[in-house]
């Protein structure tokens, strides 16, 4: 359907990639993967006609209709949710309104047998066939169905679009994006601002209703879940696996296991024959055959390794102070601003050592309970802090408090203690701040990178209580095994607000469910509790039926 031909990025005199081909068919899922900087996000722009490759093409059929979503967008703000979500029909809708204005125009002119005339009736029927080939579609009704599936309530959609955070007008452009239903959607880290609910929403629209699609995420059950085919990029190059994500892993890891032998027994030829070349280069009866070795080492075409990031850092967290036995007690607490009720009398009790996850959907009041645990805000009822409670805090805002001023080592070095200082540079590694990198300012920085760099300096601290709050939004799949590794092996209390399934999966070990102006207590890890609501949901369904 759509082909990427011989694409080369040139970057500052090196090759971003080369000669990259392949093609994209109708009903392809194909998961993008590489380590950031490998170019994934350049070839998915080129591919959306964004950017412009150095030299090669990108060849689709004339009316297929190409649908891309950034990861970070400008949006102007001058109507409601609902419209903005309808310009997905503007064509459609351009086109039955301009049916109507010739017909009209039809009706009142007298000139039956001028050609004008017969001009605006060509028009009205060249236009009138590509207006009823189009199946017919009740824009409102869909329109209201996508916006609430991607978590916004029914009064949100009259709302205006700058009464939103720009997670939220992600969603308003991935809506649009959906009701295109484009024969190709490009998605660049589509799930970092969507909750559980919605993500899973998002999986079954892809999976059964979306054509080809073309997705660059961190999200590993997000990935699994819609894909059918991987493509890595790395070193300049792809590799084209006809398999989901977690069956791509093994095949790659048995692809570099081949390189390493071939490359191992080439190196041993190369380093036998260059020995020969030495020892004989001046015996007079070995000439031929010294000569025939040197062409030989001259065309031998080298076998390369893949590179592989094998770098093995073991975060650990330095030992918690020994604290109550229960960090967090919460008893008929209730939140409302004005009319607005987030929740009310909730309960929740957790104990010394105890790993829960905060799950629903946004706004149901997940950050606003850790806001009254952390203080910041007044509320109806009781909330306790336990004996000796020392308290990490990293929220979805936390980038922002940094000191704009300090290098990125500066940072770190101000609060490394111990053995992890021998390791500071191992550690910024490990995040992506390498070589030169740790010497930028805080305030150069992208609002990934502060991210990232927050979130080590909170690993850092000598806590007893760890509150996260979707703190996986920034970071690729390597650091986010790092960081679940360490919080593993934490040996204090772990309250975690997350809509990341494999970041919380082995992780939580209870959960507090956010929704209906409550707040539940599941005794069940993610798994678990996904497996139950969707037993629930199916039974409200039926319910209703």
């Amino acid at each position: 359907m759509i082909s990427v031909d011989n694409i080369t990025v040139q970057h500052g005199g090196s090759a971003l990639f080369s000669n990259v081909s392949f093609s994209i068919n109708e009903t392809d899922k194909i998961a993008l993967m590489g380590k950031n900087g490998a170019g994934k996000s350049t070839l998915l722009k080129i591919i959306a006609g964004a950017s412009k490759a150095t030299s090669g093409a990108i060849s689709a059929p004339k009316d297929a209709v190409i649908a891309y979503l950034p990861q970070h967008l400008l949006t102007a703000d001058d109507c409601s949710v609902r419209d903005e979500a309808a310009k997905a029909f503007a064509s459609y809708l351009s086109m039955k309104s301009e049916i109507d204005r010739l017909n009209e125009e039809l009706t009142v002119r007298t000139d039956y047998d001028s050609e004008d005339y017969y001009k605006i009736i060509e028009q009205v029927s060249e236009l009138s066939e590509k207006f009823y080939a189009i199946e017919e579609v009740n824009y409102e009704a869909e329109v209201e169905k996508v916006l609430l599936g991607l978590g916004f309530e029914r009064a949100d959609l009259d709302r205006s679009t700058a009464e939103f955070s720009g997670g939220w007008r992600m969603r308003i452009e991935l809506a649009k994006i959906l009701l295109q239903k484009p024969d190709l959607i490009l998605l660049d880290e589509p799930t970092n601002h969507l909750d559980i609910e919605s993500i899973q929403w998002l999986e079954e629209f892809l999976t059964e209703k979306a054509k080809a699609v073309v997705v660059i995420s961190h999200d590993r059950a997000f990935v699994d879940n819609i894909t059918n085919r991987t493509i890595e990029v790395t070193m300049g190059r792809i590799y084209d696996y006809k398999a989901k994500y977690s069956h791509y892993l093994e095949l790659r890891k048995e692809r570099r296991e081949q390189q390493q032998k071939h490359y191992d027994e080439q190196q041993k030829f190369i380093a036998e024959t260059t020995q020969f070349i030495e020892r004989f280069k001046g015996t007079y009866s070995k000439t031929l055959q010294v000569q025939s070795r040197v062409k030989m080492l001259e065309k031998l075409e080298l076998v390369e390794v893949d590179e592989v990031d094998t770098s093995a850092l073991r975060l650990r967290f330095p030992p918690a102070p020994r604290s109550g036995k229960y960090p967090v007690k919460v008893e008929g607490l209730s939140k409302s601003y004005g009319d607005h009720i987030v929740f009310k009398n909730a309960d929740m009790t957790i104990e010394l050592g105890q790993k829960v996850a905060f799950v629903g959907k946004n706004g149901e009041g997940k950050s606003t309970m850790i806001k009254a645990i952390m203080g910041e805000i007044d509320f109806e009822g009781n909330c306790e802090v336990g004996h000796n409670v020392k308290i990490g805090y990293f929220a979805q805002n936390q980038a922002s408090l940094l000191d704009e001023s300090l290098t990125i080592f500066e940072t770190i070095d101000q609060i490394a203690v111990g053995e992890i200082r021998s390791k500071i540079k191992d550690l910024l590694g490990a995040f992506m701040f390498k070589g030169d990198d740790i010497n930028k300012k805080v305030k150069v920085l992208s609002g990934g990178e502060k991210t990232r760099l927050a979130m080590i300096k909170l690993l850092l601290e000598p806590v007893n209580l760890l509150i996260l709050d979707e703190p996986t939004n920034h970071l690729d799949m390597k650091t986010k095994d790092i960081i679940k590794d360490a919080l593993k092996d934490f040996d204090g209390t772990l309250i975690l607000v997350s809509h990341d399934r494999d970041f919380l999966d082995g992780l939580a070990e209870k959960v507090f469910e956010f929704g209906n102006k409550r707040v539940k207590e599941h005794f069940e890890d993610i798994n678990g509790f996904l497996r139950n609501k969707k037993l629930e949901n199916l039974r409200e369904v039926e319910r209703k039926a």
